[in-house]
């Protein structure tokens, strides 16, 4: 039997039946300044969430600031990476992150072997 996700000794049926400012007394100092901060546009940007979902719509945000709250667990958003919109399934243990830190905007370098003109003897080599 798998373990209960408890956030701060409160299940996620209570986590979701709360209203974001009370959600925001139990996160971290910084988080809960984002959140009595942008309230309104969070509470606006969950219900937009829950109308395109039952339309079953891609939910797409460049908003990557904006704090993951109960009512979004369970949801599949779309965030922009700057060139893309990255797909992220959001679970528990994502409450009270940022959305924009599951979605990175650079990938890792892949170095390969050197072209012309990198070494000294490659510099002498006809381009053909």
């Amino acid at each position: 039997m798998p373990k209960e996700f408890l956030y701060k000794g409160k299940s996620i049926e209570e986590l979701k039946k709360m209203d974001v400012r009370e959600f925001a007394k139990l996160v971290p100092a910084r988080e809960r300044r984002s959140l009595l901060r942008g309230f309104d546009k969070i509470e606006n940007f969950v219900q937009r969430c829950r109308k395109k979902v039952d339309a079953k719509k891609k939910i797409r945000t460049h908003s990557r600031n904006l704090i993951i709250v109960p009512q979004l667990v369970g949801m599949t958003l779309y965030v922009h990476t700057g060139k893309e919109f990255q797909a992220v399934d959001i679970t528990a243990e994502m409450l009270a992150h940022y959305i924009g830190e599951f979605a990175l905007t650079r990938k890792k370098v892949q170095h390969s072997a050197p072209g012309i003109g990198a070494t000294r003897s490659s510099a002498a080599l006809s381009v053909k």
